[in-house]
């Protein structure tokens, strides 16, 4: 564990248990293909936490440099807690993907054409794409005091109901980006134990898809 190198930490962040004889585990979590990250278990100790003189923004803001992001990180609480915009003022970003906009609404099952107007088909081909449309959610997420910055706004995938029709398949993610932030990172036990500062990355859902 040791050795794993940083860009191992991609999908840090994790929920780990190393059994009764190592209760917690303190050095770094295990990566993990779920999004959005799951919650991390910590030891409820306060001693590994950082102290007062350990969250000088100053120093803080230097270790992570560029990598400083206000869109997706904040160091004190966010007034709004959630950005998501309710399904009925969801807009669609870019144009109509090509599956909807090619379907052959003249076509039926049995094999006879009906005739649709230009209006007609317009008018349900965007009500199709509003219906199956898959925003992503984002909302403010406090990591605790062993991130820096402690906030981060976290996407998510729209759930509420099916994006299918007929109904079955769901909304999921199929695009991530990665932000970086600052880890408490402690190695040993009580008075013999070392802890500093690294850089981690986080993944953040950035696009959804109506799949299986």
């Amino acid at each position: 564990m040791m050795g794993l190198s940083h860009t191992l930490l991609l999908y840090a962040l994790l929920c780990v248990h190393l059994g009764v004889s190592q209760h917690f585990l303190r050095l770094r979590p295990s990566p993990s293909d779920n999004l959005p990250v799951p919650d991390l278990k910590e030891d409820p100790d306060p001693e590994y936490d950082p102290r007062e003189q350990d969250l000088t923004e100053r120093s803080l803001r230097k270790k992570l440099g560029s990598n400083f992001d206000p869109n997706f990180m904040s160091i004190s609480s966010p007034m709004l807690l959630n950005l998501s915009t309710p399904d009925n003022q969801v807009k669609q970003q870019g144009p109509m993907p090509n599956e909807i906009k090619k379907l052959d609404l003249t076509e039926t099952p049995y094999g006879k054409r009906v005739k649709v107007g230009k209006k007609a088909r317009r008018k349900f081909l965007q009500w199709l794409w509003t219906y199956t449309h898959c925003p992503v959610v984002y909302t403010w997420k406090d990591l605790g005091v062993r991130f820096w910055p402690r906030y981060i706004k976290e996407g998510n995938c729209f759930s509420e109901r099916s994006c299918s029709f007929p109904e079955g398949m769901s909304c999921k993610p199929v695009k991530s980006i990665t932000k970086i932030f600052l880890r408490w990172y402690c190695q040993g036990f009580l008075r013999q134990k070392y802890c500093t500062w690294i850089q981690v990355q986080y993944p953040i859902i950035s696009e959804c898809k109506c799949s299986c």
